[in-house]
């Protein structure tokens, strides 16, 4: 099953409380999305660092083919 866009907002609330989530469902499909995290955390992390950070977050949402999320477009960054 799918994950939708409100569960994966959730998984990354709860990993970056302070940080600014934007989440797009690029294909209308529910498993091609766009994620945007702003997080001070990231602060002095190279964007490796910070995606891997991220991909933590989702728990193995995206583990193998039989993950619930497909493909995301990923942009971190720390706040200006």
């Amino acid at each position: 099953m799918a994950i939708t866009a409100s569960e994966l907002e959730t998984l990354l609330r709860d990993a970056f409380p302070q940080g600014k989530v934007t989440i797009t469902d690029l294909a209308g499909d529910g498993n091609h999305y766009a994620a945007e995290v702003i997080d001070d955390s990231f602060r002095g992390k190279n964007r490796v660092q910070q995606q891997r950070a991220v991909y933590a977050a989702l728990k193995g949402k995206m583990d193998g083919s039989q993950g619930e999320l497909h493909a995301l477009a990923l942009t971190t960054r720390a706040p200006d």
